[in-house]
This record gives C-alpha cells, sequence and structure tokens, in this order.
C-alpha cells in the first residue's frame, strides 16, 4: 500500500463560518465600491462573533449592518434556530453578540497599491502556490475531490434535514495509490477509508445514524473503479453520539483551513489565507491566477500535475518571480520553458488578475466570495479561475 489522505469540512464548521462571514463583507463592500479594500479577520468563540482589521471604502457599514449580516449567514449555513438542537448544544443566531473592531486600511500601504499610473501594487510581500494533476475530473488530487464530494452530500441532507443532522460536518479520505510510483504519476489504485463526522440530534441512536450516512456514502457517487463498499473501510462518528457542536463547543478562525481550501496537503501553499481579503491582496488573487497557469498546463497534457509558484513584494504590480515545476511528469515540454513562457505571455500584476477573472465585481451570476470560502477556494468548475480558456496557448509549445 501506499496511502495519501485529505478532508474536508463542510460551511457549517466554525472555521468556516469565519471565512464565510468575512468573505460576506468582501462581497457586500466590493458590490457597492469595487475599489474598497478589505482584510477583516472574524474569530467566533461560543456566541460571540468578533470583527477587526482593515477596510477603506466608499461604501460604509453600520453596527446594526454587521449585526444582521452575521446573523443572515449563520442562518443561511444551518444554523437557524429550529430547535431541533438545543441553545447548549449548538449556536442560535438569535444568541449571537457580534463585536466589530474595525479600522481604516495603513495610508502607507495605500500608496504602494493604489499608484497614480493606474497600475495597481500587491497589497502585501509573499508567496502562492497554484497546483493542478489529472487524478479527477476537477484536475485536483483524488483524495480531496472525493472527500469534497461526501462533505457536499451529508451537508445537503444536514440542511435539508435539520430533525435528524447538524450542519458542523468534517469528512476524510485516505487514497491507496500501492506504489509510491503510482502515486508520482497520478495514478489511483482505491479508495481505502473514508471517516464521516456529524452531529445528530440527542433522540437519534448512533446505529439508526451510521445507517444513514452510509446510505449518503453509497449515493454520493464515488467511482466504481475506485469504491468498493465491501472492502473501502468506513468510519461513522468512531467516538460515538455526537450531538454537541458549533462554535458553542469548537471556535472558529478566519483562515484556518487552508489546506481544506486548497489542494488537500498534496501540493505546497502559501503563507496566507484567501478568505476576508480584496482581490488587491496576492495572497487571494495570486493563487487563483497559479491554479488557472497550472490547471491549464495539465488540461493542455504538457505534464500529470504541475505546480506553479508566484511571488510579490508588497507595492510592486509585477511578481518578483514565476516558476513551474511539473514534478518530472512533464510530457515533452521543460519546466525552464513553461516558466519562462508563463512570464513572457501572462503580465500577472493584480490588475491583471482582477480583469482576468473579474474579480472586482462579485455576483450572483459570476461568483460570491463567501460561497468560495464555503466551498473551497480552487477546484470548482464554476469559478472564473477555473476556466480552461488558455489550453490552446500552451499546446502550441508542443510544436
Amino acid at each position: 500500500m501506499y496511502l495519501f489522505t485529505s478532508e474536508v469540512v463542510s460551511p457549517g464548521h466554525p472555521d468556516k463560518c469565519a471565512d464565510i462571514i468575512a468573505d460576506t463583507i468582501v462581497d457586500i463592500l466590493l458590490k457597492n465600491d469595487k475599489n474598497s479594500r478589505v482584510a477583516s479577520e472574524v474569530f467566533v468563540a461560543g456566541n460571540k462573533v468578533v470583527i477587526g482589521g482593515e477596510v477603506k471604502s466608499k461604501h460604509k457599514l453600520s453596527k446594526a449592518d454587521y449585526d444582521n449580516l452575521v446573523k443572515n449567514v449563520l442562518k443561511n449555513i444551518g444554523y437557524d434556530g429550529a430547535g431541533y438542537f438545543t441553545k447548549k448544544q449548538c449556536l442560535h443566531p438569535d444568541e449571537v453578540e457580534v463585536l466589530v473592531f474595525l479600522n481604516e486600511q495603513s495610508p502607507d500601504i495605500n500608496q504602494g497599491v493604489d499608484q497614480e499610473s493606474g497600475e495597481i501594487g500587491a497589497g502585501d510581500q509573499g508567496i502562492m502556490f497554484g497546483f493542478a494533476s489529472d487524478e479527477s475530473a476537477e484536475f485536483m488530487p483524488a483524495a480531496i475531490s472525493y472527500a469534497r464530494m461526501l462533505c457536499d452530500k451529508v451537508y445537503a441532507y444536514a440542511k435539508s434535514h435539520p430533525n435528524e443532522l447538524g450542519v458542523d460536518i468534517k469528512t476524510q479520505v485516505t487514497i491507496d495509490y500501492g506504489t509510491k510510483e503510482n502515486f508520482e504519476n497520478c495514478k489511483p489504485q482505491s479508495i481505502h477509508t473514508i471517516v464521516i463526522s456529524a452531529p445528530c440530534v440527542e433522540s437519534m441512536k448512533i446505529e439508526d445514524l451510521r445507517a444513514l450516512i452510509r446510505k449518503l456514502i453509497d449515493d454520493t457517487k464515488l467511482p466504481k473503479e475506485l469504491f468498493n463498499a465491501d472492502k473501502t473501510k468506513i468510519l461513522i462518528n468512531p467516538t460515538g453520539k455526537y450531538v454537541n457542536h458549533s462554535s458553542l463547543h469548537d471556535s472558529g478562525l478566519t483562515g484556518r483551513k487552508l489546506i481544506v481550501d486548497s489542494f488537500g496537503g498534496y501540493a505546497p501553499i502559501g503563507g496566507g489565507a484567501q478568505s476576508s481579503k480584496d482581490y488587491t491582496k496576492v495572497d487571494r488573487s495570486g493563487l487563483y491566477a497559479a491554479r488557472w497557469l497550472a490547471k491549464n498546463i495539465v488540461a493542455a497534457k504538457l505534464a500529470k500535475k504541475c505546480i506553479v509558484q508566484l511571488s510579490y513584494a508588497i507595492g510592486v504590480a509585477k511578481p518578483t518571480s514565476v516558476s513551474v515545476d511539473c514534478m518530472g511528469t512533464n510530457t515533452k515540454v521543460s519546466d525552464e520553458v513553461l516558466s519562462d513562457f508563463v512570464m513572457q505571455n501572462y503580465a500577472l500584476t493584480p490588475n491583471w488578475i482582477c480583469k482576468q477573472f473579474a474579480l472586482d465585481k462579485p455576483s450572483k451570476e459570476t461568483f460570491l466570495y463567501a460561497d468560495v470560502a464555503a466551498r473551497g477556494q480552487v477546484g470548482q468548475k464554476d469559478y472564473p479561475w477555473e476556466k480552461l480558456d488558455v489550453v490552446e496557448d500552451f499546446r502550441k509549445l508542443l510544436g
């Protein structure tokens, strides 16, 4: 055996609640002022929600606006206060107290970001990694792809059946590659283990919960060539009944689920989170651009998997470095040629990335940052940065 594991958490996990609240603020401010500069961190503990950080926007939100925003987000996530869980067992939005500590963005940073030329300098220094592989239809590693499928299935059931399940859910999938060579060449052999933890109402027996989750697993349509219900090890609420959940029993913080949000630990990640930040913060926009490049390179069949690293200096528009690493899976084109091609053909400034993916125009018709926070920053085909629109550019390198 050669095993690799990734986990996923649902929107109801306290860390994700914090991310979704933070990115709802980003959505509202950018919709009303596309030049808003936002970095609003959120901490959820007990029935307290603390919002802090820096905001510069023509659109002003009152304390009452933030109160309503937080409570509506929590209700939409599934903490609707319907009464199937007591106020001691899980969070009820009407019990939440919101504390706001937001300051203006530092003019020292702003002078480098919004430049007189119209260019946008990077909102911070840092490194970002984008990754793609041909292991799944989403060009994502197998483990996180299937962990997401399972989490989505159980979460959807929990939202539509609040009389049975709560929405604070975790899933985990272990893939058996058989050999290290198969792992390196993106050839998963089977789903070795599935772990799912989901809260249930106090009246539900653990045997009934496990039977319910098992049925949801079977209905998830995992690939038949990898999932064998008789051979895959399945662990459902392995500690037993799980009733008490939400931030009343586990605090949440913006940016604490970077691995869940990206590539499930299969590839490197940068040093910063995406949620809570506007598009000038390259932790966000740089990740999207790097993922887009890596995905198009793999889709062009130049490699079986690919890492793209970008780095930036604060206040400087162009990246300070670009590198492409196909981890030895290149077909005909070397990493050096790919790196040079990317540098020569794609500007990769915050302004260029923003225009490429319309990052200053979140909407229901395109994408919402709050939805991205809930579903993962990469790997969802409807995101603008998941488009395979430069595949032909890269295929030209094959001659």
